[in-house]
């Protein structure tokens, strides 16, 4: 572990410099619907590239971006990959007063070893290789970890989900206060807040955080709410708000709890419910690009609500139909540096 006490897990609200992509290609899980899927990155990199650098990752440049108005704004990184979620195999960044930040490389296992992720569990490395990033890097490889699964506030609390840490094929051999306590040596912790219930259907992260409940300013949570007793989610949903309302701030004052709308069930041609969500949406220095499902009253809704929890910043809807085909969308697809790392 760590000798130095000085360091912290940000928020994502923490001023940023890079925001990185891992794009997808013909040799990706995309291949049979590249070009729609494409249409969208192109989207979430241009609101990207236009406001603060965008990390670019492909095994070539995408030609999409040849005359791209924002050009200058790409640090593009050669690299082999598997698929996109730059969310889970991006590097975890801690920072330090007066040093340099740390730039922390967990294992990335497809999900529990759901599907290969051998290309994308080596691009940190290349990452570090290129140069691009300062900081010092931190080999935390024997730790299954994905970004998607924890949320922090900056000032010693984490949310999480315990389905998701404490799944098969992550991490077996910790139990939940042994994989506590390394939370809260690794980030410098003063509490976790485990999540018990929520799921969404087709969902294969097991229960990602950032599919469910985000961590804003001022002791917010944003949440999905099911309302619809004849929705599968229900039950979970129901009971997951009901334990949202009793964690407690480090002062030990109850969360300010926004509750985002449940989209209308959308399905794939196979029939399989996808797990759309208005919770995965990106937090940047002026923006916060969020989900949409081409459900304008749900979509306007999901807006408001992210309008209260962050009256500083625009707020921009991106049609993210293409994403959840692969069973994530926005904030699975992108993940955000500190500025101390430019």
């Amino acid at each position: 572990m760590m000798e130095i006490k000085n360091y912290y897990l940000p928020a994502e609200w923490h001023p940023q410099s890079y925001i990185q992509l891992t794009w997808p290609h013909k040799d990706t899980d995309w291949a049979y619907m590249l070009e729609e899927v494409e249409k969208c990155f192109l989207e979430i990199a241009t609101h990207i590239a236009q406001r603060q650098p965008l990390l670019l990752v492909a095994p070539q440049f995408p030609a999409v971006l040849e005359n791209f108005a924002y050009r200058d704004n790409i640090c593009y990184i050669p690299c082999p990959t598997n698929d996109t979620w730059a969310r889970d195999h991006g590097f975890i960044t801690l920072l330090q007063n007066e040093s340099a930040p740390l730039l922390l490389d967990f294992c990335f296992n497809g999900w529990g070893m759901k599907f290969a992720a051998n290309k994308d569990n080596l691009i940190n490395s290349e990452l570090i290789k290129a140069d691009c990033l300062k900081g010092s890097y931190v080999n935390c490889r024997n730790i299954v970890l994905e970004g998607g699964s924890i949320e922090s506030d900056g000032c010693g609390t984490l949310l999480t989900t315990s389905t998701c840490l404490l799944a098969p094929n992550r991490n077996d051999t910790m139990d939940r206060a042994q994989l506590e306590d390394y939370l809260k040596e690794r980030f410098n912790l003063q509490q976790i807040l485990w999540l018990d219930h929520g799921y969404l259907a087709g969902d294969d992260t097991d229960s990602h955080v950032d599919t469910l409940a985000r961590l804003c300013p001022d002791h917010t949570i944003v949440y999905v709410q099911c309302t619809n007793p004849e929705d599968e989610h229900y039950e979970s949903l129901q009971a997951m708000e009901r334990q949202l309302r009793t964690f407690r701030t480090l002062e030990g004052l109850p969360y300010r709890l926004l509750p985002l709308p449940m989209p209308d069930a959308i399905y794939s041609e196979e029939g399989e419910r996808l797990p759309a969500t208005y919770a995965n949406f990106l937090i940047m220095n002026d923006a916060v690009l969020y989900p949409t499902y081409a459900q304008p009253d749900k979509d306007m809704q999901a807006k408001d609500v992210l309008a209260q929890a962050f009256p500083d910043r625009e707020i921009i809807g991106i049609d993210c139909r293409a994403l959840i085909q692969q069973h994530g969308s926005l904030h699975c697809v992108t993940m955000q540096y500190p500025k101390e790392v430019k």
